[in-house]
């Protein structure tokens, strides 16, 4: 497949990533994290989704998300949480963690990043922006942020718990990490768009990693990605999103009948082809009403519509607001 719809659709969805931690940790340890809905304005300002991830730097570990197998880290492991559910990291499944509030996490907002924290009898803070040598495990953590809203396949096609063992994540990742560490503690000019590339390449490798484990029954928008004529499917719509589609065109260009491709879809998406399309169009869309000044009809036609007032009533069947009665609460929030 030439085009690369994986890349269109994160370039869509605003990808970034800006805050860490050094966490240290002696003996039995256990600290929970708050859902990431409730710390995001402190840690990402202005993301819609925010997910949390751990690289084990030294030592080793448990993390566990609530109604989940409690799964076993060793160094050099990533675990991502996609969906910012609140989780547990442990040197041990029946340790009592020590819970880390969102208040705390926004009264230290403006502390200097990377932000050392240590697990040892409690919770204590302070000190140089480094991990602590003696330490019997380091957790390197930071957060990445997305847009959820209006159309993001990707989150809910990944678990829960996304877990990256180091001889899958290969060494680069572990000192793309550190980078972003120095990015974040140094701030020169220009960090906030290394981080962003950082944090982008990271998730990326991730989520193509997990693709290439998912077993041959998957179903999903990754697994979707996989299969040979949805996958395909998938990239002429992303690729040429303004072209008046009907399914018979785009089943004849993969290869399947109109039902088939139809069928291929919906186990696959849970969506028909043509549903999938207007929420593609929508989010970019959303992009560029978010991002330029460019009028609602010049957007109407680069994402397909014939007409701004087709456009309109599609978007607001979508997001349920009117493009630019939501460009103003965008701007406005």
């Amino acid at each position: 497949m030439s085009h690369d719809t994986l890349s269109d659709l994160l370039g869509a969805v605003r990808l970034r990533g800006a805050v860490f931690y050094y966490v240290s940790c002696w003996a039995d340890w256990a600290a929970e994290a708050s859902p990431a809905r409730d710390i995001a304005g402190a840690v990402l300002p202005g993301a819609e989704h925010v997910m949390e991830f751990h690289m084990v730097a030294r030592g080793g570990g448990w993390a566990a998300v609530s109604g989940c197998t409690p799964v076993r880290l060793d160094e050099g492991d990533i675990v991502m949480f996609p969906h910012g559910d609140a989780h547990v990291m442990s040197s041990a499944p029946h340790v009592r963690p020590e819970r880390r509030e969102a208040a705390w996490v926004y009264a230290t907002r403006h502390e200097p990043k990377p932000m050392p924290i240590a697990y040892h009898h409690g919770v204590t803070a302070g000190g140089d922006a480094t991990p602590n040598d003696d330490a019997d495990t380091v957790l390197v953590c930071g957060f990445l942020g997305c847009d959820l809203r209006p159309f993001n396949p990707l989150i809910a096609a990944l678990p829960r718990l996304l877990h990256l063992p180091a001889a899958r994540a290969g060494g680069w990742i572990s000192r793309v990490i550190d980078q972003a560490a120095r990015e974040s503690a140094e701030r020169r000019p220009g960090a906030d768009a290394v981080l962003e590339r950082l944090s982008e390449m990271m998730f990326v490798d991730t989520a193509r990693r997990y693709l290439d484990s998912l077993p041959e029954d998957a179903t999903g928008w990754l697994a979707g990605l996989r299969d040979r004529h949805v996958g395909r499917a998938l990239a002429l719509l992303h690729e040429f999103p303004d072209r008046p589609w009907t399914i018979d065109e785009l089943g004849h260009r993969v290869g399947l009948s109109r039902s088939a491709l139809h069928e291929r879809f919906m186990q696959f998406l849970a969506q028909p082809p043509m549903h999938y399309l207007t929420n593609w169009r929508i989010q970019l869309a959303s992009r560029l009403l978010r991002e330029t000044s460019r009028s609602v009809a010049s957007i109407a036609v680069e994402v397909g519509y014939e007409s701004e007032a087709a456009f309109s009533r599609a978007f607001k069947r979508v997001v349920g607001l009117p493009p630019a009665t939501w460009r103003r609460s965008v701007a406005a929030a």
